[in-house]
């Protein structure tokens, strides 16, 4: 497996496209590259924050007023507030507002009193930060294998199911949901609560119901590359009230402060039961995310504009496998992720990245990607990455065929048309007869196999 930093050549012919592409030279040597300006994304400064967002964090400072529970009714709080429209946006009973996704997660694992040394399952290709909430919260990380669409392999879970499981963590990676409603009956049918990661995927639906919603609660990031950004933050959401009372406690709610959020009753549970850990998130913050809420919905509509217009133009391209969704229209949109079944997908990264597009291979050799589970040290007392592998060596394979590059909502068409012919002409110059190799030198014509997803 090449890593996304070398240069050979794929190990045989790959498919190709039809087009101008055929004959392009690649940018990886000495071709001209599609684009020559930075692919937008988050950390160069490409989000959606508009001046009404900035007035809204300006005035949450110039209020002086920083901290949630102060003198103020928590309805008139900015925390409150953006609470209180989560609950509309979600339909749910209950949100809380914190210092971060992995906050989140952490305290829904805790507030649902999963015990702590228990074994929680969650995929094996996720964010770093999924089994790190799951240690924070005293908890064991299970992984499961993955799908071909790299989700959550429920096949694989039920094979393996142990006692010592008191939970599964779905995450819905790269804004793609997983089979949800089926891991959900599976989550009852063993008796243990269902969670959903849904930090990659806010605003994301599945059959008309958004993510977040399926399980006892959904956790969300409000990092700065996600639908909503106040650059770090999150969320959950629950309907269960003792959950939620007792994640609240936990976040922070000190002194008598856990009543602020059980008006006209009293709380489900005793705040000096559990210990503080003081993961609130302060009034600038959530200031920024109310006023970004309202625009959320254009925001997702981007994002499928953007997601459409590659996938559609690429889904047949010979030989990569496009991610499909578990349902129509049931991702973010915010990834386009795609493997190069048998082929070199670190070669494909680079070559990329040559074009002027911003790719990853997640299983490169020479990335340190936290999406990689052999990465994840601190689970493992082997440092051995080979033999970590072979723990999953399904989701190893997916991972070290998958590129992912990131669509900002924030593209437009240009440059989703130059994404498109970037890949295009890489799939082409990688293994048409005649057409430019990845070495530079052009073969005789050879017989090629379309791999299909």
């Amino acid at each position: 497996m090449n890593g996304n930093d070398e240069d050979p050549a794929p190990t045989r012919p790959r498919p190709a496209s039809h087009g101008a592409e055929l004959h392009e030279r690649l940018a990886l040597h000495g071709g001209a590259p599609i684009r020559r300006t930075p692919w937008p994304t988050y950390d160069k400064g490409a989000v959606h924050v508009c001046a009404d967002d900035e007035e809204a964090a300006m005035r949450a400072i110039r209020s002086h007023l920083y901290f949630r529970y102060d003198q103020r009714t928590e309805a008139e709080t900015e925390c409150g507030q953006f609470e209180a429209e989560l609950c509309r946006y979600f339909g749910t009973r209950h949100a809380l507002a914190v210092s971060s996704g992995t906050a989140a997660l952490a305290l829904a694992i805790m507030g649902a009193a999963v015990p702590p040394g228990s074994l929680v399952a969650c995929p094996g290709f996720t964010f770093v930060a999924t089994p790190s909430a799951i240690v924070l919260a005293g908890c064991r990380p299970f992984l499961a294998e993955v799908d071909d669409d790299l989700r959550m392999d429920l096949d694989d879970l039920r094979r393996r199911w142990r006692p010592e499981i008191r939970a599964i963590l779905v995450v819905h990676m790269r804004g793609f949901a997983a089979d949800v409603a089926a891991l959900a009956a599976f989550a009852a049918e063993m008796g243990v609560p269902l969670i959903e990661d849904a930090v990659p995927a806010l605003g994301a639906e599945l059959h008309g119901r958004k993510l977040g919603t399926f399980g006892v609660a959904g956790a969300f990031s409000t990092q700065s590359d996600k639908a909503l950004n106040c650059g770090e933050g999150g969320f959950l959401v629950t309907d269960d009230s003792t959950l939620f009372g007792r994640a609240v406690a936990l976040s922070g709610a000190y002194e008598g402060r856990l009543r602020r959020h059980f008006p006209g009753t009293e709380p489900p549970v005793d705040g000096l039961d559990l210990p503080l850990l003081s993961l609130r998130m302060d009034e600038i913050r959530a200031a920024l995310l109310r006023a970004e809420l309202t625009r959320l919905p254009q925001r997702l509509a981007l994002f499928h504009r953007n997601y459409a217009q590659v996938s559609g133009a690429l889904a047949d391209l010979p030989g990569i496998a496009v991610r499909n969704p578990v349902a129509p229209g049931a991702y973010l949109g915010e990834a386009f992720v795609f493997r190069v079944p048998g082929g070199d997908a670190g070669w494909f990264a680079r070559a990329l990245r040559a074009e002027g597009i911003d790719a990853r291979n997640i299983g490169a050799d020479d990335d340190l990607n936290v999406r990689a589970f052999w990465n994840w040290r601190f689970m493992y007392d082997d440092r051995d990455p080979a033999r970590v592998r072979a723990t999953l060596p399904r989701t190893a394979r997916l991972l070290a065929e998958t590129v992912d590059v990131p669509l900002s909502s924030s593209l437009t068409p240009d440059d989703c048309d130059q994404l498109i012919r970037a890949v295009r002409k890489i799939a082409a110059a990688a293994g048409t007869p005649g057409g430019a190799t990845p070495d530079g030198s052009r073969p005789a014509a050879v017989g090629v196999e379309s791999v299909r997803a």
